[in-house]
């Protein structure tokens, strides 16, 4: 019989699946330039805060601006719904395991208050740091004028997927990109996509940077409910691909952003040797020293209405910001100074900037790279 197929699969893979090559040249990690851009806005550091409530707030956002990263702030989440947010997210973190999501489905309900839009933003500004919000795509255009107004710096549309091309069927109005980016005069990030053909078009529509990532995310169950998504090493290379192709059409750069499965300065520098231009975190940013979560964390669809798609996880609190961004640290799993990891990784790989660390590292397939040789560390480990 003649073989026949239904549909035809591809390998993926995952930061776990792969390794990063050393190269022939090595330099000096002091050497090397980790800075990138969102249009004309330049960051030292490619590491960007997830727009997550157990991760970021206000002071969360200034503290990352300070330090040369960029911190994103949830303008649909408790910061905008609630005077004090703190109150809500302390019965967030003090309700049990079996009630929360209950919980969160309420707190999250709440109306949006436009005043505190413009306060949070306010607030970021006052502090001289970079202000960037996220809103969902159905509100985008709604809260466009608030958020320009009260002077952000740069708007994020984030979903779990979201796409140039939307169907709503309803008379809702759909997102329409290209409109948005000529309206607010300011930089607009997209998200979430995982693919060549859907980057490519969200890049068409003159976004300023793309998100990548689908599930990835340790709070994020929409893999598990949806069974949706696609590894974030094999995303990210689709998506860079997709913006070189696009750079070569257009003549404009369009950086990526790996966002969610980083738990480590390994998947830092795989990300980025991959073709990642920055990296997103969240529950790396919830274990810090003042984080908002106080030690918990939890997903932006932890509160869907209908279906909820994360939980609430407690990751404890195990260092400062800057420890986990630039050390020093005294753990050794990789956790902390995750820009020291980079720029010892671009040394490694002779490569002097982000642009060299994509066009010189090279990525192989190596299962064992966490295993190999390490059976004493393995059944040493607490249990």
């Amino acid at each position: 019989m003649k073989d026949t197929f239904f549909k035809q699969l591809r390998q993926t893979y995952g930061f776990d699946d792969v390794a990063i090559v050393p190269g022939d040249l090595t330099l000096n990690p002091e050497m090397v330039n980790t800075s990138w851009k969102i249009g004309e806005i330049e960051f030292a550091i490619p590491i960007v805060g997830s727009a997550m409530d157990g991760s970021m707030d206000v002071s969360m956002a200034v503290r990352l601006s300070r330090m040369g990263g960029l911190g994103v702030l949830h303008l649909e989440g408790l910061q905008t719904r609630f005077e004090n947010p703190a109150e809500a997210i302390r019965d967030i973190i003090s309700t049990p395991q079996n009630q929360v999501t209950a919980l969160m489905q309420d707190y999250y309900s709440r109306p949006i208050q436009e005043h505190l839009i413009v306060k949070r933003i306010t607030d970021i500004k006052a502090q001289n740091a970079t202000a960037a919000v996220s809103v969902s795509p159905m509100n985008a255009h709604k809260y466009a004028k608030i958020v320009a107004e009260a002077g952000a710096d740069i708007m994020v549309v984030s979903a779990t997927l979201t796409t140039a091309r939307f169907i709503s069927g309803n008379d809702r109005p759909s997102l329409d990109l290209t409109t948005l980016c000529k309206e607010v005069k300011m930089p607009v990030v997209v998200g979430n996509s995982v693919t060549y053909s859907a980057t490519l078009e969200l890049m068409r529509t003159g976004v300023a940077a793309v998100l990548v990532g689908v599930g990835p995310g340790s709070a994020c169950t929409t893999r598990e409910v949806l069974g949706l998504g696609v590894p974030q090493v094999t995303a990210t290379m689709d998506c860079a691909a997709a913006r070189d192709s696009y750079m070569s059409e257009s003549g404009r750069y369009v950086p990526i952003i790996t966002d969610g499965g980083i738990n480590r300065g390994g998947s830092v520098c795989k990300a980025m040797a991959c073709g990642a231009d920055a990296v997103m975190l969240g529950s790396l940013l919830a274990q810090t020293v003042g984080a908002p979560g106080g030690g918990y964390h939890w997903g932006m669809a932890n509160p869907n209405s209908s279906l909820p798609r994360g939980t609430r996880i407690e990751v404890g609190t195990n260092g400062t910001l800057e420890q986990y961004l630039f050390g020093p640290t005294t753990v050794t799993d990789g956790s902390q100074n995750l820009v020291g990891a980079l720029r010892t990784l671009m040394g490694n790989v002779g490569a002097m900037n982000i642009a060299e660390l994509h066009e010189k590292a090279e990525i192989i397939i190596a299962p064992a790279i966490k295993t190999e040789g390490k059976s004493w560390q393995f059944s040493q480990r607490p249990k």
